[in-house]
């Protein structure tokens, strides 16, 4: 067991264990300052990690950093304009970005195709479910967002065909994959203790454990060690210091969003289309990390 999943354990029982002693609205504020800090942080380093492809390495840096601008730009817009499709599509791809990064090193052999079919359907059953296990309160931000009224129904038979396609998947694969085989009852007890911790942790505090210890710290993990060679404290510190001015201006960003509007129902709207503004260019940026570490 890596030292990075033993943290993420470890985190992950403090972070439950603390359930039980602060309320809601501050689990919330926690949730809030673990995503500012450490979940921006893992993703303000893409222009770093774009320098390092050799398709990009004959482009100016300002020409990086103006396409980059550009995606985040359409996809701010496409946000505001149809938020509803822009919602799902943020969702799936969140999904399929989660699946991703925690599945990546044990599916590493098996079939490409199945591989990303299973951990999208992985980050779909982790979303779900912590949206079926707080219904009421995701079903009011959706309205908020794009006054679209989901059904509660909805979810739950979305959590449960995407759990029936991971269940199918991962029997394929527990026939074709030695290495799938070995950690299959190791991921089915995480999978308990996110349910776990989904049921007794608010919306954003059981998001933010698993979206900070589970896929943040990992992802900025692996980051390292693909810009650096090594995963290490020193390593640690070069990464921060490239990100800090962009995870500066993130944080910027959202302070003056919040300031303009934290009295009106159009903070939530514009909060999650920054996110996921920041995310889809994100996504792509790991996914070609990850293609660039097999070949």
């Amino acid at each position: 067991m890596s030292k990075v999943l033993k943290t993420s354990i470890i985190a992950s029982f403090i972070g439950l264990w603390l359930t039980s002693f602060i309320t809601a609205e501050y689990q919330n504020y926690l949730g809030f300052l673990l995503i500012f800090t450490f979940g921006i942080l893992h993703g303000a380093n893409d222009l770093v990690l774009i320098r390092q492809f050799k398709t990009s390495k004959k482009h100016s840096f300002i020409k990086i950093l103006l396409n980059y601008l550009l995606i985040v730009f359409i996809s701010a817009s496409f946000f505001i304009m149809i938020p509803f499709i822009v919602l799902i599509f943020f969702i799936i791809v969140s999904a399929y970005h989660f699946g991703e990064q925690h599945w990546s090193l044990i599916l590493n052999n098996t079939s490409k195709t199945i591989s990303r079919l299973f951990q999208f359907c992985y980050g779909m059953v982790i979303l779900l479910l912590l949206f079926e296990i707080n219904q009421k309160e995701v079903i009011e931000i959706v309205y908020q967002i794009s006054n679209v009224i989901i059904s509660a129904h909805l979810i739950i038979y979305l959590l449960l065909c995407f759990l029936f396609l991971m269940i199918c998947l991962s029997y394929y694969m527990y026939t074709k994959s030695e290495t799938f085989k070995n950690n299959l009852i190791e991921q089915i007890l995480y999978l308990i203790v996110f349910f776990i911790i989904f049921n007794v942790a608010s919306l954003i505090w059981g998001f933010a454990i698993y979206f900070i210890f589970w896929h943040s710290i990992p992802s900025l993990n692996d980051q390292i060690k693909f810009l650096h060679g090594t995963s290490n404290f020193k390593n640690l510190m070069k990464y921060i210091k490239s990100a800090f001015i962009y995870w500066i201006l993130s944080l910027f960003g959202i302070g003056i969003l919040y300031y303009l509007l934290k009295e009106t129902h159009y903070f939530n709207a514009l909060f999650f289309s920054f996110l996921a503004s920041i995310t889809f260019p994100h996504s792509i940026i790991i996914l070609k990390m990850f293609q660039k570490k097999e070949v």
